[in-house]
């Protein structure tokens, strides 16, 4: 129990409680690991028979299988097992019997000695583009605690405008907004703002186990606003780079940092705003006694934090013109062609030098048990990609259901943009499911016809839709553990916004992407 619920040293991540496990976490956990051994035998060592009745016509119409360096036999066999370590890659992912991260080890060894992968490929994954971006990211967003930015913006921000609840509200999605622009790492972002939700929260009555409406939409909406806000930019996560990465290989041309921003922006924007009257009006509402502060005075807590910063140092300044030449580099790379990642890379070394700099790498946080998780997820997508999987189960499915090479785009666009969104209730990881989803996207779109990007970039853009449940994401877990809300609370509200986008995805691709020509006209 905190001593002083207005001191924001209290809600660092490390000193957040422990959250006790429910009955049926530890039953997850103690079933887990034998349910993936058992899940794992029984795929390898039984026919499937989507597998072994496929022949070389049938499995042609997969976009990058090749029949020429491998035998049909093998190729079934080597499905098997990348279909075997996905399923028990997926329970462990799900029970947490084991940490995500040896998880992910495990993974890695097991598409090797089965033969998926051979080991460079496998191993080399760890050095993937979008795994630089992530401890770019890392080193930016160290840089950004290090000299205050991020808190003083946040601080400043809340203080100038949040006079009261509703303008708090919105308040953090301008916050969440601008923060998504800088930091592609959303656990960076939620644990820059937790202990100033927190202590908001505190203010309006939630803190010491007590839970009231305003901590319940205080937390949910920062956690649905940090995921919305990193679906709006290219660089507002690793997942939304690899998309980018896997539809411009597929097409052949690159998608631009402005192109995404143009595109995703406005329907991120929307959905904050609507999930702001969900949550607060009907899910959450706000009784008159939940939009008043409960502790006089306790915006003047903020008012001090801010005071004890000082005034900007020169390395705040240094850190603004970092992450300023950063966006505009960014936002222009239309016209320069230097990749994001590139660019991080360049921000990161300027604020690593010695004299020059901002940070030493001893100040660096990079979590390293988070990227060998993300590592695992890009070897399953290496393996997906070599035994193509996906598209031999999708078309195993359309073929199943009878539905033909005349199937309508609306068809189309709604199961997979309905098969990406709602698969996030069961994945942890947002970089596994742009590995799986997007490739599937691609293969439709080659087999009926259509243009790869009208299916694929509007799924992409439904990467970050993990917000659902606890064990959805890092961040979900992190904000999960401040007890501000139940299991119940968080699935209402999330399942709740997941069916809005599902239904604001469907609308945009009838009127906002055919003007911007990614949805075909005539076609809805």
């Amino acid at each position: 129990m905190y001593k002083n619920v207005l001191d924001m040293s209290n809600y660092r991540m490390e000193k957040l409680p422990v959250r006790k496990l429910t009955k049926v976490e530890k039953t997850f956990r103690i079933i887990g690991g034998p349910l993936a051994i058992i899940a794992f035998l029984l795929i390898m060592y039984i026919d499937i028979p989507f597998l072994k009745n496929f022949n070389l016509e049938t499995l042609s119409k997969s976009a990058s299988s090749n029949f020429d360096t491998i035998g049909l036999l093998n190729f079934v066999q080597s499905n098997k097992a990348m279909l075997a370590i996905f399923v028990a890659s997926l329970i462990l992912w799900i029970t947490e019997a084991i940490p995500n991260y040896l998880t992910s080890l495990i993974l890695i060894i097991a598409l090797v000695l089965t033969g998926v992968l051979p080991e460079k490929v496998a191993y080399a994954q760890l050095g993937h583009q979008v795994m630089w971006l992530n401890i770019l990211s890392f080193i930016l967003a160290s840089m950004l605690v290090a000299t205050g930015v991020a808190k003083r913006f946040a601080l400043w921000f809340i203080l100038r405008f949040g006079k009261n609840a509703t303008s708090i509200f919105f308040s953090f999605i301008l916050i969440n907004i601008v923060l998504s622009i800088f930091i592609s790492a959303t656990t960076a972002k939620a644990a820059i703002l937790l202990p100033i939700f927190m202590v908001i929260a505190a203010v309006y009555g939630a803190s010491n186990g007590n839970r009231n409406n305003f901590g319940r939409n205080i937390i949910l909406q920062n956690l649905f606003q940090i995921n919305m806000g990193a679906s709006a930019f290219l660089t507002g996560s690793g997942a939304n780079l690899l998309a980018a990465s896997l539809i411009a290989g597929a097409i052949g041309s690159d998608i631009f940092f402005s192109d995404w921003m143009v595109a995703a922006f406005p329907g991120a924007l929307i959905l904050m705003i609507i999930g702001w009257v969900i949550g607060t009006k009907i899910i959450f509402p706000l009784k008159e006694g939940d939009k008043k502060p409960s502790i006089e005075g306790g915006m003047e807590t903020l008012k001090k934090e801010l005071h004890k910063m000082g005034k900007v140092s020169f390395n705040e300044i240094k850190s603004i013109v970092i992450f300023v030449s950063i966006l505009g580099l960014w936002v222009t790379d239309k016209y320069h062609g230097i990749s994001p990642t590139a660019v991080a890379f360049l921000g990161a070394i300027v604020a690593l030098l010695p004299k020059i700099g901002i940070v030493a790498w001893n100040d660096v946080d990079i979590p390293w048990h988070l990227l060998l998780f993300s590592a695992g997820a890009y070897t399953l997508g290496a393996g997906f990609n070599v035994t193509d999987l996906p598209s031999i189960s999708i078309n195993a499915l359309f073929d199943g259901l009878g539905i033909g090479d005349n199937t309508p785009f609306w068809v189309l666009y709604l199961i997979l943009t309905f098969a990406m969104i709602f698969s996030a209730l069961f994945f942890q990881s947002k970089t596994m499911r742009a590995m799986i989803f997007i490739p599937i996207a691609i293969g439709i779109a080659t087999r009926f016809g259509f243009d790869i990007v009208s299916l694929a970039l509007p799924v992409a853009f439904l990467i970050e839709h993990v917000y659902t449940l606890p064990f959805n994401s890092k961040p979900a877990l992190l904000l999960y553990s401040t007890n501000h809300y139940s299991w119940n609370d968080t699935f209402r509200y999330g399942i709740t916004m997941q069916i809005i986008a599902w239904i604001m995805s469907i609308i945009m691709a009838m009127t906002y992407f055919k003007w911007l020509d990614i949805t075909p006209d005539g076609l809805f």
